[in-house]
């Protein structure tokens, strides 16, 4: 039987920043979404901050049912991804096609709608964004409490049954107690993450609190919106301003000057008003501290105290609210040709965010001087800026996306395969314009890609996809140099070098193709394929635990060392391909 292992606020107030020491590639591997005791291990020795916190993500594409009494069958295309990606660093993710790497990635962004589990973005604070959720949440806290209670009876329900039928649970078991346990835990995240220790003490006061605090923080947030489209504004106008001659025009330079002059009257104002509500706001989180305070010894309340996180849920967002944060969450597709359209010029395809997000008014002098600036930072010339997609090589194509990409300020950029359809030389050019964009502008990247050698050049850290799992994560030069997952060892096999001395190691051959993700292997996915399986593999599903600090294996044999410094297999390649 398969076993069940378990910001930026609002103008006038100080970015908060999320650090972090945890090393949080530690996660449920098991497909139960079942947190288990201390689920991130405290070892990491010195603080990030993170930009991004992925917890059991979930994602499950329906399969169509052959009739309308058979039973529903899904593509487990992502199955319990837990990790952090930290501001300023690329994290790459490598795995043979099919392993969930570009759906995870287009998940991240929410253009797939995630099935369960949750991504916090800590790049805005939920002042700023203001999300409805927060506010429903509080008003129905008791509604939200009541539906995790019967989430939670309904897994562990599931979970015993599955339990009394032992080897004989059939696959529909398996996938319907999985499915259960993880509307339990997605339950348990949006209720516990707002309320925080308030779902298990004085729920109606504290909810009252919290919702009268984040009505004032929302409305001061609403203010800061409308300054800022003043300021648009006010730059539009000063863009025109300077445009006019003052001797040719002298009544259209006064009544655009009073125009402006009003302007900054009305942003001033706002900024008044806005600093009022915020000063509000605090007195009410002074009465919330005070009575978190009478709880303080209270080890339920701190448990889920403990569960509160003031990032931005992005799974719980609507379409709107998502939009607005577009900007801060970019993509880089593998195709740069069909995600240009090919009915725009250079200029329209890169000015089209800034008009839609709000930078520039459409036409605007400074928004074409910004344009330029963009184009010149991406290797492309300011004459390019009329011409269209079709009159461009592939290499100048994707600088173009890079152009398009950066041009709103992201924060967070997905690098879809984005040097795979490119010829070596262009490659190279794109990589070394990432990384200069990457320091320049603080970027941070979660870079997909098949080309190992590519992702060991450009990346911090890497994690090892194998049939929608994290197998491995580990710092870059860690991977390489002890890589412990089987998986990890026969990818690290096939990278193609002209090192002489390669010619005479042993290279690793998997066997077959990758598992149906519809049905799965029971225990460890890989043992179809993997040369060091054992009976344990084929029952028991391993977790992604700790081996070393920061590197994370997903493996019954992950205490051992399978490579030495030189590079050479500590076992016997022959004898392990042999057994398998």
């Amino acid at each position: 039987m398969e076993k069940t292992q378990s910001t930026a606020s609002v103008k006038t107030t100080d970015r908060v920043q999320h650090t972090d020491t945890r090393q949080s590639a530690c996660g449920r591997a098991d497909g139960s979404g079942r947190a288990e005791g201390s689920a991130w291990p405290e070892t990491q020795s010195r603080q990030k901050t993170r930009l991004l916190s992925i917890t059991n993500l979930k994602k499950y594409f329906p399969v169509a049912k052959p009739s309308l009494f058979a039973r529903q069958m899904y593509v487990r295309a992502n199955e319990d991804i837990s990790v952090d990606i930290y501001q300023g660093e690329t994290f790459g993710l490598v795995g043979e096609s099919g392993c969930g790497k570009s759906t995870l990635g287009r998940v991240l962004l929410q253009l797939y709608e995630q099935t369960a589990g949750s991504t916090m973005y800590y790049g805005r604070t939920l002042e700023e964004v203001a999300p409805d959720y927060v506010l429903d949440t509080l008003s129905n806290a008791e509604k939200y409490i009541e539906k995790y209670r019967r989430a939670a009876a309904r897994g562990e329900e599931l979970s015993k049954k599955c339990e009394a039928l032992g080897d004989s649970a059939s696959f529909y078991d398996l996938q319907d107690r999985n499915l259960a346990l993880c509307d339990a835990r997605t339950a348990l995240d949006c209720t516990a993450k707002i309320l925080g220790g308030f779902m298990a003490r004085e729920t109606r006061r504290g909810a009252a609190l919290l919702s009268e605090k984040y009505k004032l923080t929302f409305r001061a947030a609403a203010l800061a919106h409308r300054a800022e489209d003043i300021a648009v504004e006010i730059q539009a106008g000063e863009g025109l301003l300077e445009e006019i001659p003052p001797e040719k025009s002298p009544e259209k330079g006064k009544r655009l000057q009073a125009k402006i002059e009003k302007l900054t009257r009305k942003q001033n104002h706002l900024a008044a008003r806005q600093k009022d509500l915020l000063a509000a706001a605090a007195e009410i989180d002074e009465k919330i501290g005070q009575l978190k305070a009478l709880y303080a010894g209270d080890a339920e309340f701190a448990r889920y105290e403990a569960m509160l996180d003031h990032g931005v849920d992005l799974k719980r967002l609507k379409y709107k609210e998502m939009r607005h944060l577009r900007k801060d969450l970019q993509i880089i597709f593998q195709d740069p040709y069909s995600s240009l359209n090919p009915r725009m010029t250079v200029g329209r395809i890169i000015e089209e965010g800034l008009v839609t997000h709000g930078f520039f008014k459409a036409g605007s002098r400074k928004m074409q001087e910004h344009v330029f600036k963009v184009m010149n930072s991406c290797g492309l010339q300011n004459y390019m800026y009329n011409r269209y997609p079709h009159q461009f090589s592939g290499g100048q194509r994707q600088r173009i996306c890079i152009a398009r990409a950066l041009a709103v300020k992201p924060k967070f950029v997905v690098c879809d395969e984005c040097v795979s359809a490119l010829d070596v030389s262009i490659q190279s050019q794109i990589i070394n314009l990432l990384q200069e964009l990457k320091e320049k502008e603080g970027l941070t990247y979660l870079f997909i890609s098949h080309n190992l050698s590519v992702v060991r050049y450009i990346s911090d850290r890497i994690g090892v996809m194998y049939l929608g799992n994290m197998v491995e994560v580990a710092e870059t030069d860690e991977l390489f140099s002890d890589p412990r997952h089987p998986y990890t060892i026969a990818l690290l096999s096939s990278i193609p070098t002209t090192d002489p001395e390669s010619l005479t190691k042993e290279r690793i051959l998997l066997e077959g193709n990758i598992p149906s993700p519809i049905k799965p292997p029971s225990g460890c996915k890989f043992h179809t394929r993997c040369f060091m399986a054992c009976d344990k593999c084929k029952v028991v599903p391993p977790g992604l635990k700790e081996v070393k600090p920061g590197h994370f294996v997903a493996c019954h044999f992950a205490e051992e060392r399978k490579v030495d410094k030189a590079g050479g297999y500590l076992f016997d390649v022959n004898v392990a391909m042999g057994n398998r």
